[in-house]
């Protein structure tokens, strides 16, 4: 990567121990994870044992200080796996846990945080229905008080390590229609009424991904993150963070797929010379090049804005955007320099096609990335 001024040698330190952890942990079976839908749960624990599931989480429960450029760091080590599916289940917490740092009782902080800081635990984060995704002011999944508990009943789906998550930190009505009825209810995976039905997709096959179904569930009122009808405030705030996850890692993931496409283009031979002399190839890998350099650049300068206390949620959904269509096209191109091999299951530009998609729509669609950021600037 090229020297940027927003790391320092803490950054550079902590981006060492990832990569090694990723080369050593992750790349070896990244495939064989891939086809067998599932990777092992001890994999938690070794990301816990180097501040991997700690990054920006308070200390007191097993948190490990961090700034934006760390989990750039982070997210873009482990994309160099080229497999979104582990990323995206191995660091569910990084969705799921923060309501319950920032709003959960300090009891319940004290018992869940640590065990899943420290990869005992999985945690996820439920707020998609069948009925709609990032509509969350209209989720129809009740939550009804009835004395010391909430009786939760409705369906969440596209949850990312639904199958198997401890923690799920589930978005509720609780009140009347629109944001103001939103809460959101810690269920412990083992609640009673809960069932859970996994689900195949186009990519991410490491992934689990579930659909929940809650049937009278019956969840400690204590459970409540935050005070009822907070619920919306406190998954707004949660978007922002994901989204410059994913930003993150969709830019590495370009960055994956040109650095290999460069490597092939320089073997592979075609009509007597390198793949690489022929000026289309040149051409595209240039244009990769640009447009990886276009989206890190403007990645950073988000991540030094956040930190200043600036809330640019109109640039953020444009970031999104950028990286998502900047990994689209470069994982397009990679494909197609490798040609008849790209096609082939095994490698990573193959797994980075794939999951192509899943990045545009996750954590809300390209559609709604304009709407929002047209909005936010007063269109």
């Amino acid at each position: 990567m090229t020297k940027s001024p927003f790391y320092t040698a803490e950054h550079e330190a902590f981006r060492d121990v990832v990569r090694r952890f990723v080369d050593k942990e992750i790349a070896p079976f990244a495939n064989a994870w891939d086809e067998a839908g599932e990777f092992p749960r001890a994999l938690y624990a070794k990301a816990a044992e180097i501040g991997l599931l700690g990054l920006g989480f308070p200390e007191e429960f097993g948190g490990v200080p961090s700034d934006q450029f760390m989990h750039i760091v982070a997210s873009q080590e482990l994309a160099r796996a080229g497999c979104g599916g582990v990323s995206a289940s191995l660091m569910s917490h990084s969705i799921g846990a923060p309501p319950i740092a920032r709003a959960a009782k300090p009891e319940v902080r004290a018992r869940v945080l640590p065990e899943i800081l420290a990869g005992r635990k999985i945690s996820a984060l439920a707020i998609t229905e069948p009925s709609g995704g990032s509509d969350v002011a209209n989720l129809r999944t009740k939550a009804v008080r009835d004395g010391d508990h909430y009786v939760v009943s409705g369906e969440k789906t596209f949850i990312t390590s639904g199958m198997r998550a401890d923690y799920i930190t589930v978005a509720v009505r609780t009140g009347g229609p629109g944001a103001a009825g939103v809460s959101l209810l810690l269920v412990s995976g083992d609640t009673p009424g809960l069932t859970r039905t996994r689900l195949n997709k186009m990519g991410w096959w490491a992934s689990d991904t579930a659909t929940l179904h809650f049937d009278g569930c019956r969840v400690p009122a204590e459970n409540l993150i935050g005070e009822e009808g907070q619920g919306f405030k406190l998954i707004m705030h949660n978007f922002n963070s994901e989204r410059m996850g994913m930003a993150a890692s969709c830019t590495a993931f370009a960055r994956v797929c040109l650095d290999d496409a460069i490597g092939y283009a320089k073997e592979r031979q075609t009509f007597g010379k390198p793949l690489a002399q022929h000026q289309v190839i040149r051409h595209k890998l240039v244009d990769m090049a640009q447009r990886v350099a276009a989206s890190q650049a403007m990645l950073e300068m988000l991540a030094w804005r956040l930190g200043q206390g600036d809330n640019p949620v109109a640039e953020i959904c444009m970031m999104k955007n950028q990286a998502t269509q900047t990994m689209a096209h470069c994982a397009s191109e990679a494909v197609q320099i490798f040609g008849g091999a790209g096609f082939m299951r095994g490698i990573r530009v193959e797994r980075i096609y794939r999951e192509v998609k899943v990045n545009a729509i996750g954590g809300g669609t390209e559609e709604i990335m304009k709407d929002l950021a047209s909005r936010q600037m007063g269109l």
